[in-house]
């Protein structure tokens, strides 16, 4: 059985050994300043994220889904990652998924047991009829949940692509992933509370995936979100604004060309840069397999 305290997740942390002692204000700064390790450990990391990332835009590419499994906070990480792909990139929820052991109920409250349970990994993938074309990235702070490591064999098993997301170095997940991810920030702020670092890492973590990946194929122009779903009137501002600023046109020549994109602001763009209707519009965009800079070639 792993001793907890060989993970640089569990150690305790020599710098905070005093936190009960501590004035807000000094405490807030020492957690300021751990902190201020995350992104750097996350720097060390990034030529191992890179080709997980060329996978997810090949499995896009393929047809194939993103699928996020974790437990705990890991696994909240993931099911919202995967939940903001959806208006942000114009994406159908079953494109980006993600699995939390114990389920819905999982993401406000602890469900006992569930990131324990080898067998109920392999129930949550064998409900989503895994593919060659999937990739399934497995996200656990300590780098040994059970039920982590026991969905990337049964994906593994089944062909799908895997990847691993770890908070330790020489995790135990990343023996059962085609490609490992292991970011070491040191010891928790508070000990053991992988809450804190190790989830402020994983979450930079899947941001840059989703993200990047995303932009990959064609859902980014410029550093615009030019499938964003005009949903609520936030969104359909915002949506006017990157219309805008892609292609310096006025407020009111981007809410008429919006609304004869059918609110589709990808189109409205490439109707106002190319000088077309949106039938025409639609084909361009169609022929440029949605990337908004092949229409202008």
């Amino acid at each position: 059985m792993i001793d907890l305290m060989d993970l640089t997740t569990e150690k305790r942390n020599k710098a905070t050994s005093g936190l009960d002692k501590l004035s807000v204000l000094e405490a807030l700064q020492q957690m300021n300043f751990e902190d201020q390790k995350v992104a750097l450990a996350v720097n060390k990391v990034l030529p191992k994220i890179e080709p997980v990332i060329r996978e997810v835009i090949s499995s896009f590419e393929a047809g194939g889904r993103l699928i996020y499994l974790g437990a705990g906070t890991s696994g909240r990480l993931g099911v919202f990652d995967a939940a903001e792909c959806v208006p942000t990139f114009g994406v159908p929820e079953t494109q980006v998924i993600g699995l939390i052991a114990g389920g819905a109920n999982a993401l406000t409250q602890a469900v006992v047991g569930a990131e324990d349970d080898e067998k109920l990994a392999q129930k949550d993938l064998a409900q989503l009829s895994l593919t060659a074309n999937d990739l399934v990235l497995g996200v656990s702070a300590s780098g040994r949940t059970p039920y982590v490591i026991s969905g990337l064999k049964y994906a593994h098993d089944l062909g799908a692509k895997t990847a691993s997301l770890a908070c330790n170095l020489d995790a135990k997940l990343s023996r059962y992933a085609e490609h490992a991810i292991e970011v070491d920030c040191g010891p928790e702020f508070l000990t053991g509370s992988t809450r804190l670092k190790a989830g402020t890492a994983q979450k930079l973590i899947l941001n840059m995936i989703s993200t990047i990946a995303m932009s990959g194929i064609g859902k980014v122009y410029h550093n615009l979100m030019v499938d964003v779903r005009p949903t609520n009137e936030k969104l359909v501002e915002r949506s006017k604004r990157i219309i805008m600023q892609a292609t310096d046109c006025t407020y009111e020549v981007a809410e008429k060309t919006l609304r004869l994109a059918g609110q589709n602001v990808k189109l409205a763009i490439v109707m106002l840069l190319t000088n077309c209707s949106a039938k025409e519009g639609s084909v361009k965009l169609q022929q440029a397999n949605g990337f908004v800079g092949r229409t202008l070639a």
